[in-house]
């Protein structure tokens, strides 16, 4: 694939300050992406994120779902003023996701560890981002813990065509084992054809080796899905998302999706993981026994590569770690500030980081 012109541009680029090679770049805001106007090419930018939110449940003790500590007379006193707390802290997080230099934020947003519609109906509509008008995409899941997958779009941006609930199908001896569903969604992002995948494969208990056939088979569903995808449009704007229990060089990622490190050697109909830099680095989005992991991932589609194609174009990858999202204190210092450490309440945000890219179109 030929190199993007979009590398002049900064790592910490500020709209109100930067300079691309001495050539001061004019942001204008329109249709609620902002437009970069350059001696060169305006170009929109719209930035695309996931963010697990670990384990946000309400209040209430829900039939079927193992979810009873997960309220005011469980193990970890799930009260109204915990549940606003955490519905707080995820929404300052959403609010400034990309806002640096888009700013009206994620225009997508997956999620997972999510109880049900009714606590993502009460985070939209938080004051810090209610604005957005986030309109939500979510089905219930078989998974034995009762959490879900969903997508969060702004309509500004994405028109909504259809969604379904792909089912894992797993087994543990001889006994259906029920995981996530991965949750397909499709539609048009400012105007164009783009498929979502959402994902939270299942998790490394029982040991990471035991447990890589699991997720073998969620990343097969992607795949699967994917090549329809693929036949029907060779050119499809695919982005694989998700907390996926495995990093980039995982035989899931690395070998089922088959996702490139080197966008260079993508090919048609192939993904190219931006996350490798990053998990090379030692960057990571959790910490398990002092040691960073790059569970949650966004994978793309050769379409969101190829700069001679039309539409938006894949330009950074970011890991969104401020500061005040790090744990100061206790046994988990340095690590993402979460809001239990077992059934002791620490008040944090989510033992993940979120992920976010950014993509850049011609305007006009």
């Amino acid at each position: 694939m030929q190199k993007t012109n979009f590398q002049h541009l900064s790592d910490n680029f500020q709209p109100q300050t930067a300079m691309i090679r001495h050539l001061t770049l004019v942001l204008v805001f329109l249709s609620s992406a902002i437009t970069i106007l350059t001696a060169q090419q305006n170009y929109k930018i719209a930035a695309v994120g996931f963010y697990n939110f670990e384990n946000l449940f309400d209040t209430l003790d829900t039939e079927d779902v193992r979810d009873t500590e997960f309220t005011p007379t469980g193990s970890k006193v799930w009260n109204t003023k915990r549940y606003q707390a955490k519905l707080d802290n995820l929404a300052k997080v959403v609010a400034e996701l990309g806002t640096d230099v888009t700013p009206d934020g994620v225009a997508i947003l997956g999620v997972s560890e999510i109880e049900n519609r009714s606590v993502l109906e009460d985070f939209v509509k938080h004051p810090l981002i209610k604005d957005r008008n986030y309109q939500i995409v979510h089905q219930d899941s078989p998974d034995e813990r009762g959490i879900d997958v969903a997508l969060l779009y702004n309509p500004k941006y994405f028109e909504l065509k259809g969604h379904e609930n792909l089912f894992v199908e797993l087994y543990r001896d001889g006994e259906p084992d029920y995981t996530r569903d991965v949750l397909l969604v499709s539609g048009n992002f400012d105007g164009e054809p783009m498929h979502f995948m959402v994902n939270h494969w299942p998790s490394r208990s029982g040991g990471e080796a035991a447990s890589q056939p699991a997720r073998n088979k969620a990343a097969l569903v992607c795949k699967t899905a994917a090549d329809s995808i693929f036949a029907e449009d060779p050119k499809a704007k695919i982005i694989i998302m998700g907390d996926l229990n495995d990093d980039p060089i995982s035989p899931s990622v690395k070998e089922v999706i088959g996702a490139k490190t080197n966008r260079r050697k993508v090919r048609k109909g192939e993904f190219y993981n931006p996350m490798y830099e990053l998990y090379r680095k030692g960057i990571g989005t959790l910490a398990y026994r002092d040691a960073w992991s790059l569970f949650d991932q966004m994978i793309l589609s050769d379409g969101l590569l190829d700069e001679r194609q039309e539409g938006y174009q894949f330009y950074k990858v970011r890991i969104h770690n401020p500061r005040y999202m790090l744990q100061k204190h206790g046994r988990f210092k340095g690590y993402p500030y979460r809001t239990f450490g077992g059934n002791e309440y620490l008040g944090g945000y989510s033992d993940h980081f979120p992920v976010y890219i950014f993509m850049v179109k011609p305007a006009g």
